[in-house]
């Protein structure tokens, strides 16, 4: 891909004073490259960009020209960026729910001489029309994502032919396309080099076929949950580039099949058999074989980890991450682990059962080279595996360990004193106390801590984290309950590169921690839900001071109300997602909101002051909207007409009929700020 730096030294003007006749301008000394570079500094915070393109004419055109990568807020924006951006190469049109065919027509006919990449995941509207135009204009096009596209059929597929220059492709969950129109790409896209294929259930053998025999280049390939068999695998562990092969879900795979493959693989780097529960040490062993390159296997939810499983991978020695989350663990299995000679970097066994201090401590004693290790859910570990995990692998940079219930809190003391490097750690609904939590400071590097559902951690361990881990971006407290507001305080003064906080259902939190929060001006996601003691005033200061705001939960905060949206709506430009469920806000505060245009996702169960007239002026006024939750009872109550042009706009409605809660859910509702632990079709 051409930078942006690179397209600047083709300006033939570049080097010269921006206005040599305005020297009353002291911006005109600085050079068209300069001004580029400044540019480049700024491009993860799109209001500097903004605020710095229009300080002066001449910085506006330079903007103009400099950018090459464009994310609209809803596609009726494009027609305003045509002009101004004459040469973007990378289109990202993710938070637009609605693109429809002439918009497409527009891009192409635009950007016909630049685009490389366009990302269409999360929009719908546009046909095999509308797809033809932009391949065949767009002959630069080097990557498309589609994913998502539940509307594409084979016609789409044909019109994705014409992408000649085509090498990253996702179509995952376009559930219409057949093998028939996965031929067409085949035939047509041979430069391909990754092809995500997930969820396609109607792609069989045939067409993964059809792609490993016609696409040569390929080197990353998905094809979770696919009914295929062994009989297109000969063909696609041909491919002598391919280093990716995800065959997560496949259940069409057992060991009869596999054992009949005659190819070998000798490039892959990476294979994941995840939720393969027909595959034993049988199949992987002549899946694998013949692999020089081998670098990560994914087994989790399969099969028992067996030595035999353990022993096909002996050979491998360039073997760095083996995940095995959901597995039974046996103790020979464990053993022959033990005997790689492979430097392995990454172990994950989230969930496992069977896993017990003996087994982990004699592994972690094989591979004192580890740097990551999760071990959520092993329940059976006790103060003797942290102790020999943290003298072997004092290297360790990330440790997963929630729900370790076994583990001592004398353990977390361990961490701090031989785990220096450490960046991760994960100890929610654990033990830890605050002489944990002061041990762990010595972490100068943490960036994520998670002590959810820790109540021995107050103040005083926060404090210490406070004025020691000044890296840290993302806490988790969600009912930390013995933490108050100067334990917030602390964190706040301390960290100032905080990104994400969960402080939900912790009944000593008020709104001075919302006021020392405000200093955080990176804050992007804040979860006060359930915090009985927070009202308008503390987010308020929060709207005011954190301008970089986009997902708020403040769920069952009932003194939250219209005055608190006001500030949201004038400072919180760039907020997406608000839960308001249970709150005190009323149709004024509502239809505020609206105005933010980036807004998309709106949770709004037992809003007492909501109105089905005022709920429909506030729909109709948020332009950008792709979700909301709605109680079932305003269903009949708006207009099928309102709703109905709603949804054309790409808006999808989420109905609930949850009875109103008097008290708290005891169970409360955490916020993770990771990816989805689950996966649906």
């Amino acid at each position: 891909m051409e930078t942006s730096m690179e397209f600047q030294s083709k300006k033939k003007h570049h080097h010269h004073p921006l206005s040599p006749h305005s020297s009353s301008n002291p911006f005109d000394i600085l050079t068209e490259e300069i001004v580029c570079k400044i540019l480049d500094h700024l491009h993860d915070d799109p209001s500097a960009i903004k605020s710095f393109s229009l300080s002066c004419k001449s910085f506006y055109s330079i903007e103009s020209r400099h950018r090459l990568t464009l994310r609209p807020l809803r596609a009726e924006l494009l027609p305003r960026t045509f002009h101004r951006y004459p040469f973007i190469s990378h289109l990202d049109l993710s938070l637009c729910p609605r693109v429809d065919d002439p918009t497409l027509n527009v891009i192409s006919s635009t950007w016909k001489a630049t685009l490389r990449s366009i990302n269409l995941s999360r929009s719908r509207f546009f046909t095999n029309a509308g797809l033809s135009s932009l391949f065949v204009n767009c002959s630069g096009l080097v990557e498309v994502d589609l994913s998502n596209a539940t509307q594409l059929t084979d016609l789409a597929a044909s019109a994705i032919a014409e992408a000649k220059n085509l090498e990253r492709l996702s179509l995952a969950r376009c559930k219409l396309i057949t093998d028939m129109g996965i031929g067409c790409i085949a035939v047509g896209c041979r430069k391909l080099k990754s092809l995500c294929l997930k969820w396609c259930l109607r792609v069989g053998d045939l067409g993964v076929e059809l792609i490993a025999l016609k696409c040569k280049q390929i080197r990353s390939l998905d094809l979770s949950y696919l009914p295929i068999t062994e009989k297109c695998l000969d063909s696609v562990l041909q491919l002598q580039h391919l280093e990716d092969l995800v065959l997560e879900g496949c259940h069409g795979i057992d060991d009869d099949g596999l054992s009949t493959l005659e190819q070998s693989c000798k490039s892959l780097k990476m294979i994941n058999l995840s939720n393969c529960q027909n595959v034993t040490h049988t199949g992987l062993s002549s899946l694998i074989n013949g692999t020089e390159q081998l670098q990560q296997i994914i087994l989790a939810y399969g099969s028992s980890v067996t030595s035999d499983l353990a022993k096909c991978l002996h050979t491998y020695s360039k073997l760095q991450s083996i995940k095995l989350d959901g597995c039974i663990i046996t103790w020979s299995g464990i053993k022959a682990m033990a005997c790689l000679r492979a430097p392995i970097k990454e172990l994950s066994f989230s969930k496992c059962l069977g896993l017990t201090d003996d087994g982990l401590s004699f592994l972690v004693q094989s591979h004192k080279d580890l740097r990551k290790l999760d071990i959520t859910c092993c329940r059976k570990i006790t103060y003797t595996s942290i102790d020999s995990i943290t003298s072997s692998c004092t290297s360790l940079i990330s440790l997963r360990m929630e729900s370790c219930s076994l583990v001592s809190k004398e353990a977390f003391v361990l961490i701090g004193e031989r785990c220096s490097f450490l960046e991760e750690l994960d100890a929610t609904d654990n033990e830890i106390d605050d002489e944990g939590l002061k041990s762990v400071s010595r972490c100068s590097k943490l960036s994520i801590l998670k002590l959810g559902i820790c109540p021995n951690i107050s103040d005083v361990g926060l404090a210490k984290v406070g004025s020691c881990c000044s890296q840290l971006k993302e806490l988790d407290l969600y009912r930390a309950t013995a933490v108050s507001d100067s334990g917030i305080a602390a964190i706040a003064n301390g960290c100032p590169a905080l990104e994400m906080i969960n402080i939900a259902y912790n009944d000593k939190i008020t709104d001075k921690s919302l006021m020392s929060l405000s200093k955080c001006w990176m804050l992007k996601a804040l979860e006060i839900r359930g915090c009985l003691g927070v009202s308008s005033i503390g987010l308020s200061a929060i709207a005011v001071g954190c301008k970089q705001l986009t997902v708020l939960d403040v769920k069952k905060c009932f003194n939250v109300n219209d005055s608190g949206m006001l500030p949201l709506a004038q400072f919180s430009q760039n907020l997406k997602q608000i839960n308001l469920s249970y709150c005190s806000v009323t149709d004024v505060g509502l239809v505020a909101l609206a105005s933010l245009s980036r807004l998309q996702n709106m949770t709004i169960l037992h809003l007492a002051g909501l109105t089905p007239n005022g709920l429909a002026a506030a729909l109709l006024a948020c332009r950008a909207l792709t979700k909301v939750k709605l109680h079932a009872s305003f269903r009949p109550l708006l207009s099928q007409s309102i709703l109905g042009y709603i949804e054309a706009h790409g808006c999808i409605f989420h109905w609930r009929d949850k009875a109103f809660q008097k008290e708290m859910d005891p169970k409360g509702w955490k916020l993770h700020f990771g990816k989805s632990g689950s996966e649906v079709p």
